[in-house]
């Protein structure tokens, strides 16, 4: 009996699922059929594949928005996926959907970026633009459907279609019912990673993804807003007084202080966040119930055709968080340090594709035997999916190893 047959088992202390959630038992399948797990649903065994998967260990050093050097406190892409997954659970709980689903989702969202964080993935996009270009989002679908290989019977790790439907559609449908780009495609293209897939299964890009997979979208959200006002204000970016004038976190902040008067800084900046992630997470959940009860859907193929997400925030909201996304970027972001140590991190990346390009066998041999008769975009993707796999410090140890002189990225 394979998986597409199992049925779904009903875990002690959990509801029961919604008709419009994803069930396990009649999930889509696998590309490679396997025999049924007697103790885990499809989705559970997703879930344990993405965390047992190397990629996912190499998140650890993977820049968030500060580089791992700079202190032991600031998150890193690994600690900014469990806290997204944490969230994904709460809400994939209270709106009856599977959990493990929505975990699956969350954990691997962000296993196809590069090192160096965005400054990485705009890198590699500049140096692959006659190439298909880069995309993290279609390279953590590469990821889990062709890079790892620690399998037998398959590379990959050939999880479900649910999950890899998640991954591909983080950002929501990829084209519109006439096959163009859209949404954050619609000026770049449908990035290669995605189409290349796409031709051997069908995730039908065209609709919106299950309602697991937009509750781990929206808690991606959730966490990189709240964690970065924490890594923000520890790196000393910003005052609470500077807070106090985004609308969001001024309310909390007076709410906090007449509980608290007297409340050390440290332990304010962590009840904004809490409340933060609170508030949040319940307006998401009123917003979805609201949807829900309009759409009325009986199945989840409904949530798909649905023409909207489901999982989303008020307008209130998300006026309130579009504020605060501005004041993290004018302050963060763009702040004058973030922004030289990024573009030499860029530089890092830029040179050793440069190199490798140039002299392919200075890669391990295990990556360099792929490519030795190949042309040259296929030699190029090979060299971007080598780098897309780096850790910070890996690729900082292999430019020291290349070239006769390294940024410091301090």
């Amino acid at each position: 009996m394979t998986e597409q047959g199992q049925d779904q088992e009903k875990s002690p202390g959990r509801p029961a699922l919604a008709v419009y959630a994803s069930q396990a038992a009649s999930s889509c399948g696998r590309l490679y059929a396997e025999e049924v797990s007697p103790t885990r649903s499809v989705f559970q065994r997703d879930r344990d594949r993405i965390v047992h998967s190397t990629a996912f260990r190499r998140l650890n050093h993977k820049t968030q928005v500060f580089i791992y050097h700079e202190g032991d406190h600031y998150r890193s892409r690994l600690t900014h996926s469990l806290e997204v997954a944490q969230i994904a659970r709460a809400l994939a709980r209270t709106l009856a959907l599977d959990e493990d689903l929505a975990e699956a989702i969350a954990l691997a969202h962000d296993l196809g970026h590069p090192p160096f964080g965005h400054a990485g993935e705009h890198a590699l996009n500049a140096v692959m633009a006659d190439f298909g270009g880069f995309d993290h989002n279609g390279q953590s679908l590469r990821v889990v459907t062709a890079l790892e290989r620690k399998y037998a019977a398959f590379d990959g790790l050939n999880l479900t279609w649910e999950t890899l439907e998640g991954l591909a559609k983080h950002n929501g449908p990829v084209i519109d019912s006439d096959g163009n780009p859209m949404g954050a495609y619609a000026e770049i293209g449908v990035p290669r990673a995605l189409k290349d897939y796409d031709e051997i299964q069908d995730l039908e890009l065209g609709s919106f993804p299950s309602a697991e997979a937009q509750v781990a979208s929206l808690a991606d959200d959730i966490a990189y807003n709240n964690h970065d006002i924490d890594d923000g204000f520890r790196a000393g970016y910003f005052t609470l007084d500077d807070l106090a004038d985004v609308p969001l976190t001024a309310a909390t902040i007076d709410e906090i202080r007449k509980t608290y008067p007297k409340l050390e800084n440290p332990r304010l900046i962590y009840e904004i966040n809490r409340r933060l992630i609170t508030h949040m997470i319940e307006d998401a959940i009123s917003e979805a119930r609201v949807r829900l009860a309009k759409l009325k859907p009986d199945i989840v193929a409904d949530i798909r055709r649905a023409g909207t997400p489901i999982v989303a925030f008020t307008e209130g909201m998300n006026a309130a968080c579009d504020e605060l996304r501005y004041f993290l970027l004018s302050r963060v972001y763009r702040n004058e340090g973030i922004m030289r140590i990024m573009e030499d991190a860029g530089q890092i990346v830029r040179d050793l594709f440069s190199g490798y390009m140039a002299q392919p066998d200075e890669m391990p041999e295990h990556w360099y035997s792929r490519i030795q008769d190949v042309d040259e975009p296929g030699r190029a993707a090979h060299i971007c999916d080598f780098i897309a796999g780096m850790t910070d410090r890996y690729a900082i140890r292999e430019h020291r190893r290349l070239f006769d002189r390294t940024p410091e990225l301090r």
